[in-house]
């Protein structure tokens, strides 16, 4: 009789976690989210959100809209070979629907609760430092492309310099923790298990090691050009419903409000980014003499197409794996 390829979905983890109340608590927090995000735009003008939306227009939606899927699959491809390298490949639409489920968490700081894919996976046999390191390689991988898109504009703003420089600092200093395989090595084998912060710092140092093998330079090289070009499609987006609001500003500058924006969100540590974002790329719309009317409507129109676009999908999909989960 054949040994079954992951635990019985009845006993799984990932179906003690999709409880009812702990879906409620996800859809909740959502909500809570949510709200606050549409208090944002009723406070900046919901009426200049309208206007906006109106001549961008439905197809204009659409096109936004499928530049976030162009996104959301190139990272999906990424996490993919994250998987397949540390040894641990999952039939891709299986995969896809729990990444993408992961999405319903990105609304915490720092996008943390993305890390629930590691819980979803582990019926398929994945251990949780496979994931988590897997998690983390994303993170530097998305930190970079961003990072590197700051620099098309950053000469129209070298006030951003400061926070770039704090951005690369904190990624290189990651890397330089990961390129050393024998001082990690060595602290693991040393390091004995016996109290809870030993236990902790074993899993980090654990985590680590699986990272490495995500961040080996040829692989490096392809996630980091895969995440270029993901973050670039959201990028292109912003510059176009700018373009349809006829708001004239040159791409190289919106590329770098976007990414900027981005990394300033990110390294505020709010959920999802969410009002750090939004301020920086109001206020750098400003500057080059968008009314602020007008730099809130764009604002809120790409971030309703990008990250709640996200969400919505991500809560979407979680219930779909859950119902699967149950079966």
């Amino acid at each position: 009789m054949s040994e079954k390829p992951f635990p019985d979905p009845d006993t799984a983890p990932s179906t003690i976690l999709l409880s009812n109340w702990r879906l409620k608590a996800v859809i909740w927090s959502v909500v809570l989210a949510a709200v606050g995000y549409v208090g944002f735009a009723v406070w900046s003008g919901w009426d200049d959100v309208l206007v906006a939306a109106g001549k961008v227009g439905l197809a204009g939606i659409a096109i936004a809209l499928f530049l976030s899927l162009l996104n959301y699959g190139l990272r999906f491809a990424r996490w993919q070979i994250y998987l397949s390298v540390m040894g641990h490949p999952v039939p891709w639409l299986e995969s896809l629907k729990i990444y993408l489920a992961g999405f319903a968490l990105t609304t915490t700081p720092g996008k943390a609760g993305e890390a629930l894919r590691g819980v979803l996976l582990k019926r398929w046999g994945l251990p949780y430092p496979v994931s988590l390191a897997a998690f983390l390689s994303e993170r530097l991988s998305d930190l970079m492309a961003i990072i590197c898109l700051t620099l098309f504009g950053l000469s129209a703003y070298p006030e951003a310099r400061p926070l770039i420089v704090i951005g690369a600092a904190a990624v290189l200093s990651v890397f330089v923790v990961l390129s050393n395989a024998k001082l990690l090595s060595r602290l693991h084998d040393r390091i004995q298990a016996t109290g809870r912060a030993q236990q902790i710092l074993r899993h980090i140092l654990d985590i680590a090691l699986q990272a490495r093998r995500c961040n080996a330079p040829a692989i490096l090289a392809g996630a980091t050009g895969l995440s270029l070009v993901a973050w670039a499609a959201e990028a292109w987006a912003f510059h176009l419903i700018l373009e349809w609001m006829n708001l004239e500003l040159p791409v190289g500058y919106v590329v770098f409000i976007y990414g900027f924006s981005m990394l300033a969100g990110a390294l505020s540590f709010l959920p999802g980014g969410i009002g750090g974002a939004e301020a920086v790329m109001i206020g750098l719309l400003m500057i080059k003499g968008v009314p602020p009317a007008e730099a809130g409507a764009a604002t809120i129109l790409i971030r309703m197409t990008t990250l709640w676009f996200a969400v919505l999908l991500g809560v979407a999909l979680l219930f779909a794996v859950a119902r699967g989960s149950r079966k």
